[in-house]
């Protein structure tokens, strides 16, 4: 556990690695039902009104590829991500999820291909990038306040403040802070505050440098049903109100379902990238994991039936659901057998 780090972060393949499939994103014109009021960007340059239309994709991949030895954890990647627009990245575990999210941030290299963030090169330190990590345990003892976590988010990256830097950094702590609601709690221990309490500060931290790139990994890791609510809410309303790019890491997609744009899909060094009517289909995961998958729907909820994870890629029992009461239980169109039972199923 480092807490005092800054929140800034900072053989060969086989060629049928990336689905042929369309990987490079959504059909023309097309728009996750999700968000049927967000607009949508030709170009991909940009998902937020007024945005310059020259401006670079706050997020681009090019012919990415990441490998360790001769494991490809995926190949031939493209991927540009809009101004203000919202990623999931889902897949079991091993996929390159938070391998990804690492490139973003600096700390590993591409094994081909290229990636930059607003136009430039990753590195330790961007100021450009937020990043929110998984819940995690404080260790007791740890003389951590909630005001000092947010702090490293301004300047945990560099050595020592000047005198008249004090009261600027005072006051965009404070602004963190009351953005994500945490004025009564801030000032005490870590250790003292619940998960849901830490994770929101953690928010605070990532987003206290103003940051045009908010990368998350699995930030609603172990939290409850209300704390997932409001983190991702938090989320939701930088996006929209700046124009925050987000990439969000989870194996748990339904909390976030309404909010998400596009997902990104990652499997044995395969990907598909679509909206999430397009990508969360049991055509298209059966595809990915070369095995009988099922794609519930389950009023309003994804759930996923055959992968064979420990961990479905779309959650767990204490996932909620988006759906009416009275909703039916149907399965999805696109290749769903109802009558097949399956081999392990994840609700």
């Amino acid at each position: 556990m480092s807490e005092t780090a800054s929140a800034n972060g900072r053989g060969t393949p086989s060629a049928d690695t990336a689905l042929p499939a369309d990987t490079s994103g959504i059909a023309p014109g097309a728009q996750s039902a999700a968000q049927p009021d967000k607009p949508n960007s030709p170009n991909g340059q940009s998902a937020v009104p007024g945005a310059p239309a020259s401006a670079p994709p706050a997020v681009a991949l090019e012919s990415a590829t990441l490998g360790f030895g001769d494991r490809i954890l995926w190949r031939e990647l493209d991927l540009s991500v809009a101004r203000g627009e919202f990623i999931a990245v889902l897949g079991p575990n091993g996929s390159g999820k938070t391998s990804l999210l690492r490139v973003l941030l600096g700390q590993l290299g591409l094994s081909a291909g290229r990636a930059r963030i607003g136009g430039a090169s990753p590195r330790a330190g961007h100021p450009d990038i937020g990043y929110i990590p998984q819940q995690r345990t404080i260790d007791a003892g740890v003389q951590l306040r909630g005001t000092d976590l947010v702090g490293l988010g301004v300047d945990g990256h560099r050595w020592g403040l000047g005198l008249g830097g004090r009261a600027e950094r005072r006051r965009k702590v404070a602004a963190a802070i009351a953005d994500v609601g945490a004025e009564k709690f801030a000032r005490a221990p870590l250790e003292s505050m619940s998960g849901g309490e830490q994770q929101r500060l953690r928010v605070a931290q990532a987003l206290v440098g103003d940051p045009a790139v908010l990368l998350c990994d699995e930030p609603l890791l172990s939290l409850d049903l209300a704390s997932q609510q409001l983190v991702s809410g938090l989320i939701d309303r930088r996006r929209r109100d700046h124009g925050t790019a987000v990439l969000f890491v989870t194996h748990e997609i339904n909390p976030i379902l309404p909010l998400v744009d596009r997902v990104l899909y990652l499997v044995d060094g395969k990907f598909r990238i679509g909206t999430p009517d397009e990508v969360m289909t049991s055509a298209v995961l059966s595809e990915l994991y070369q095995t009988d998958v099922d794609v519930l729907r389950v009023r309003g909820r994804l759930v996923v039936v055959g992968t064979g994870d420990t961990m479905d890629a779309l959650g767990t029992a204490g996932a909620h659901c988006h759906g009416d009461p009275g909703t039916p239980h149907t399965p999805d169109p696109a290749g769903t057998d109802p009558g097949r039972q399956p081999r392990q199923a994840y609700t």
